[in-house]
This record gives structure tokens, C-alpha cells and sequence, in this order.
């Protein structure tokens, strides 16, 4: 069973609290490898285990001093472990640290966004199924255009969100790199067989190349492919907020008992939620830019990507988090009305059924262009008369030399539209392995 929402663990992981209890994971293994290695002593490496601790509100105290984080960071654990805090961060530089540990808060991150999108495929497919045979009217342009299912509209959505599940994975994996190469990223001071040691120890690989920092084209997509995610719930809410709309009123978003939708207008019952949805997407898009903007750096590196970081990741990764959350419950709580969806489906007096009679009648032996010229003179007529379709049809000279009564009935038949939902859905929900989990098999 997938949990429910997981936003103050998300908060947590980017608290000051966690963010220095990460860098210290980058310290104890960087110490321990460094043991093993014999390029410090083994009892320092013992001593940085034990003993290492900090405090954060010491750590800032140092801070507003030192004007470093990282420089405030260790002073303060290395007041509590004492005289073999020499070898604390030995051989590092700060952003081996950081951008290591941040490395470990992304996949933090990442894997309480999967709960997140698990939890939203879950919703989608049991409302899917539960309105799998639910006729409505197919809109392009806002326009009426064939029936659907309100449960085809539902497949859609989960299809596209197993896109964004295995698109997240990859992302995650791009970012599942750590980096001990030192100030300019030669080494000058710990070896690559050292990193490589020190990262096994944190779950990472190394970046098979880096300067001062992890290339920032990994943060770039891991941030973008939060906005794609985004836009899937945005467009999810949106296509709510439309079904909510009075002339529509084909779905709404759940109206709890006591709530109240405007101060001026008790009969109001206003899409909020969705609405929420679509507005915070914009600012998970926003922070996409700025990360594309990270990537290109001064040489080696320069720290005007840091600033951007401070705001971008954590912002970026809660608000796709609580946004998840927030569409599961949108659509498992949603208010579906059926009878609506047939009144809307005969809103046209039959028009949504001229391709059908198009095709029928091309199949009949008349040229595409004489069939397109009967049915649309009698479909403009439907527009300006508001007369019923198919009994101008059944009238029409033309089409009646080639269709007899029944087939011009069978024309006017929904089920025909909707004959293939079965193999549709098939094809979406029996679909377990997507691109990712192939790549993984080596395909």
C-alpha cells in the first residue's frame, strides 16, 4: 500500500539539521576510506566516528564570523572531537562535500516523490477502471468533437504519469554522483581509487569527470524533469477546473461539508484546489530556468549557481511533492456526474457524428469531397437551425441514394466510437515495464 502525503518529511530533509548530518556522512566515510587506505591513522578515523557531532545553532554562531559555511561546519565538529580533528577533512575541499551530500538529499528526495507519483497512479487507475465504459464528449479546440470515455481520459493520464515515474528515476540516477576530486578536479591530493572507496560507502558513483563542482547539466535535467511532472498535474487540474465550469458540470472537485466558496456568494463552489495546482506549477517551471542557467559556469567554477541551488532544490522537490498530494486527492475525491456527460454528449443534436457518416459514405462509393460538401451543408444547418442531424440526414437526397435507413441509424450508434476501450486499456494497464526498467535489463 503506498503511504499517504509525506510533506514534513520532505521539509525535514531540507532542514539545516539534515543538510549538516549529510555533510557529516560525506566526512565519517571520506575518514574511514582514508584509514583503510593508510593515509591517516586509524585510530583518527576512529575518533571522527564516535566523537563527530555539531550543532546547528553553534554552526551559525561560527558562521556570522567566518563568513563560510563549510569552514564553520567542521570547526564545530571538530570542537567536539578534539585533538585528531586534524584529519577531519583532510585532503577535501568544501564542494566535495557539498555536492556530494547534496547527491544524497536529492535521492532523499527523489524517493519521496516516487511515493508521491506511485500514489497518483494508484488514484488514477482505480477512477480509470470505475468510469471505464462512462461515455462523454471528446473536445479539440474546446469544440465537440467524438465520444470518448471519461475513464479513457483517466488512462490518459496514468499513461503519463508512469512516463514521469520511470523520466524521475532517470533523473535521480543522473544525479546519484558524488565527487572527491579536490579543488579543480585533478586530484591533486586524494586519488580516484580513494573516491571511489569513500563514495561506495555513501550508496554513489563517481562523476567520471568534474571540476570544483558535479556538472551542473545534472541539476539542470533532475529540475526540469520536476517541471515536466509539474505540467502533468497542471494539466490533470486544468482539465478539471474546465469539467467544473457551470455549462459544463461534467466533474467537479470535492466540496467538503461547511466549506464556503466565496464571502459575497454562498452558492459558490470554486475549483480551488486545482487552480492551486496550476499556479504552483509555474513556480517549479521558474525554477527549471534557473537551473538551466547553473550550468554554464566561470572555468573551473565559480559559486553563482550555490545562491540559486539554496532555493531552487528544495523548493523545487516540495512543492512537486505537496502538488502530488494535492492531485491525488483531486482526482480520488472528485465528483463525477454521468447524466451530465450524456446531456453534453446530445448537446449537438447528433453533430458529433458527421466523420462517421463521412467515412460510411466514402465506403459507399462517393468521392471524399462530394460526402465532406452533404455532410457538412447539413451540419451547417444544425449550427444556424439548431434542427436535429440526423433527421436533416434522413431527408438529404443525396445520402439517402446511399445509405438506407439502417445504415444511416448505425451511423448514429456511440458504441461504435467506443469499441476499442478494452484494447486501449489494456495496453496502458498492462504495461509493467516502461523504458527505464529496459535500460536496466541492458535492451
Amino acid at each position: 500500500m503506498i503511504p499517504r502525503y509525506t510533506g514534513p518529511e520532505m521539509s525535514r530533509l531540507w532542514s539545516d539539521e539534515n543538510k549538516f548530518q549529510t555533510w557529516l556522512a560525506v566526512e565519517i566515510a571520506t575518514a574511514q576510506a582514508e584509514a583503510e587506505a593508510g593515509l591517516i591513522p586509524q585510530s583518527a578515523a576512529r575518533a571522527i566516528r564516535r566523537k563527530a557531532r555539531f550543532d546547528v545553532a553553534r554552526i551559525l554562531e561560527i558562521e556570522k564570523e567566518v563568513k563560510h559555511d563549510v569552514i564553520a561546519f567542521t570547526t564545530n565538529v571538530a570542537e567536539h572531537i578534539g585533538r585528531e580533528a586534524r584529519y577531519l577533512h583532510f585532503g577535501l575541499t568544501s564542494n566535495d562535500v557539498v555536492d556530494t551530500a547534496q547527491a544524497l538529499q536529492i535521492q532523499q528526495a527523489s524517493a519521496l516523490i516516487r511515493v508521491g507519483l506511485e500514489r497518483l497512479g494508484n488514484v488514477l487507475k482505480k477512477r480509470a477502471f470505475e468510469f471505464k465504459h462512462t461515455p462523454m464528449i471528446g473536445r479539440t479546440h474546446g469544440i465537440h468533437a467524438e465520444p470518448i470515455t471519461f475513464g479513457l481520459k483517466l488512462a490518459v493520464w496514468y499513461a503519463e504519469n508512469r512516463r514521469n515515474l520511470e523520466r524521475l528515476d532517470f533523473a535521480a540516477e543522473q544525479m546519484r554522483v558524488g565527487k572527491i576530486s579536490g579543488v579543480v578536479g585533478a586530484y591533486a591530493h586524494l586519488s580516484p581509487a580513494i573516491e571511489k572507496k569513500i563514495l561506495n560507502k555513501l550508496g554513489l558513483e563517481p562523476a567520471p569527470a568534474s571540476t570544483q563542482v558535479i556538472q551542473r547539466d545534472r541539476h539542470a535535467f533532475y529540475v526540469a524533469t520536476l517541471a515536466v511532472i509539474a505540467a502533468s498535474l497542471e494539466k490533470i487540474a486544468l482539465e478539471i477546473r474546465h469539467l467544473q465550469r457551470t455549462e459544463v458540470r461534467e466533474a467537479e472537485e470535492y466540496f467538503a461539508p461547511g466549506q464556503k466558496g466565496s464571502s459575497a456568494m454562498p452558492h459558490k463552489r470554486n475549483p480551488v484546489q486545482a487552480e492551486q495546482i496550476c499556479g504552483l506549477a509555474r513556480l517549479v517551471r521558474a525554477n527549471a530556468q534557473a537551473a538551466l542557467e547553473n550550468v554554464a559556469l566561470w572555468h573551473e567554477r565559480d559559486i553563482s549557481h550555490s545562491s540559486v541551488e539554496r532555493v531552487i532544490l528544495p523548493d523545487s522537490t516540495i512543492l512537486v511533492d505537496y502538488m502530488l498530494d494535492k492531485t491525488a486527492t483531486l482526482v480520488e475525491k472528485m465528483f463525477v456526474y454521468p447524466e451530465r456527460m450524456i446531456e453534453n454528449l446530445n448537446l449537438m443534436r447528433g453533430l458529433i457524428f458527421s466523420g462517421q457518416l463521412l467515412l460510411d459514405l466514402a465506403d459507399k462509393g462517393v468521392s471524399r469531397e462530394d460526402a465532406y460538401r452533404w455532410v457538412q451543408r447539413n451540419a451547417m444547418q444544425v449550427w444556424q437551425t439548431r434542427e436535429d442531424f440526423r433527421a436533416l440526414v434522413e431527408r438529404d437526397p443525396d445520402i439517402r441514394k446511399f445509405l438506407s435507413p439502417k445504415e444511416i441509424s448505425a451511423v448514429f450508434n456511440v458504441e461504435r466510437y467506443l469499441k476499442h476501450v478494452d484494447d486501449i486499456f489494456r495496453r496502458v494497464f498492462n504495461r509493467t515495464h516502461g523504458v527505464a526498467a529496459k535500460s536496466r535489463r541492458g535492451t
